[in-house]
C-alpha cells in the first residue's frame, strides 16, 4: 500500500476544482482531486505541494487533513490522504490532465469518479 495526498481546493462561489484523467493513464477519464504519490523522502503536505505545482502549475497553502480512505484496486492499493487546500498564487492550469473544471457539489455528484476519491466527496457533502 503506498500513499497518496490530494487537494481538496474551494473557490469563494463553493465550487471545487476536479481534474480529468488523461488518455494512457491508470483510470482514465475520471474524475479526481489533484494530487499524487508520495515519494520515500516528503511528508504528505510537501509532496502535496510538489504535486500541484506540476499538475496544475500554481502553489497552495495545505490546511487540515480529512479522515484517510483506504482504497483497493486490482493491481495495487493505496491510502488517499486528503487536504483541504487554498491557492496561494498562480492561475490553475491542466498540464497533465485533460479537463480540469471548478465544479458544484451538484455537478460533482454526476460526475464518473476515481474510486478512491468518491469517499472523499461524499464526506465533504454529507456535513
Amino acid at each position: 500500500m503506498f500513499d497518496v495526498v490530494c487537494a481538496v481546493i474551494m473557490d469563494q462561489e463553493g465550487r471545487f476544482l476536479v481534474c480529468k484523467r488523461a488518455e494512457g493513464k491508470a483510470l482514465a477519464g475520471s474524475w479526481e482531486f489533484p494530487g499524487g504519490k508520495v515519494e520515500a523522502d516528503e511528508n504528505p503536505q510537501s509532496a502535496l505541494q510538489r504535486e500541484i505545482m506540476e499538475e496544475l502549475a500554481c502553489e497552495i497553502e495545505v490546511g487540515e487533513q480529512l479522515p484517510a480512505v483506504k482504497h483497493h484496486y486490482p493491481e495495487y492499493s493505496i491510502r488517499l490522504l486528503p487536504f483541504i487546500c487554498s491557492i496561494n498564487s498562480g492561475e490553475p492550469t491542466a498540464l497533465e490532465h485533460t479537463k480540469i473544471m471548478w465544479a458544484t457539489p451538484d455537478q460533482c455528484r454526476s460526475l464518473k469518479w476515481a474510486p478512491a476519491d468518491v469517499p472523499v466527496w461524499t464526506a465533504l457533502f454529507s456535513s
